[in-house]
């Protein structure tokens, strides 16, 4: 299993078993240069770790589209080199997103492979609050395509109720921006040939999926770097110049 410090710790074979593919496969993929090399360890042994796992999901979802070997080459030719394991699943999850359903109907065993770790109570509430999943009987009702990026969110040291709220400013948002957009898209298209709308639809939904995500992540990450800046002007936080808070029972 990969570490907490992120350290390369999985073999050729597991990370093949981990990710549902042959190990032939892997050598595929890195000899075209769609996954990274390994780290060579110890006695000349290639471990392997989460980012290569990410990145066969994010190869797999690309397939599942119907992506040809060499689209695969270019799509991800054309992302950062540097990307981190979580923006591999957002990747992910955009890709997910052009597909008309990517629910899925899979056992407890078969979820937690897919999630590459053991799911607990807690990790289930967590993962249906944030519409990830959903029981059905004895299985689970599942978004393959933002299962990546919600296992990730489970070590995120948020509540249930938080998480829940977040989930519903983020629907409220999403939705009046869809509706909005959908507005200005039918009024440019309102004197076309039915069969152009339905092509437009369908070339337009995952260029505005990336456009929204894109300006979402911007926008947030201003907001977290105005935050960090508050923090250490009012000494809120235990930035340059600033200092820890001081402990909640220290008046009690």
């Amino acid at each position: 299993m990969t570490t907490d410090i992120e350290e390369p710790a999985l073999t050729i074979d597991e990370l093949a078993a981990r990710a549902g593919v042959t190990v032939r496969t892997v050598r595929f993929y890195g000899s075209k240069g769609l996954l990274p090399p390994p780290v060579i360890g110890p006695r000349r042994v290639g471990r392997y770790g989460r980012e290569h796992l990410a990145r066969l999901a994010l190869i797999e979802e690309l397939q599942r589209q119907g992506m040809t070997l060499a689209a695969i080459e270019r799509y991800l030719g054309q992302l950062p080199p540097d990307l981190s394991v979580r923006d591999l699943a957002i990747q992910r999850a955009v890709v997910a997103s052009w597909a008309p359903d990517t629910v899925e109907r899979v056992s407890r065993g078969e979820l937690e492979r897919r999630a590459g770790r053991a799911l607990g109570d807690e990790d289930l509430r967590r993962l249906a609050a944030l519409n990830v999943v959903e029981r059905d009987g004895e299985d689970f009702r599942v978004d393959a395509g933002l299962l990546r990026l919600g296992v990730e969110l489970l070590d995120v040291p948020l509540t249930h109720e938080t998480i829940l709220e977040a989930r519903a400013t983020l629907t409220e948002h999403a939705r009046a921006a869809a509706q909005e957009l959908s507005r200005l898209l039918r009024d440019a298209v309102t004197e076309r040939d039915p069969r152009d709308v339905k092509s437009l639809s369908a070339h337009m939904h995952p260029l505005v999926v990336q456009a929204l995500l894109t300006t979402f992540q911007r926008s947030l990450r201003e907001e977290l770097r105005d935050w960090g800046v508050r923090g250490e002007v009012t000494g809120a936080g235990p930035g340059r110049g600033g200092r820890p808070p001081a402990r909640a029972d220290a008046c009690s």
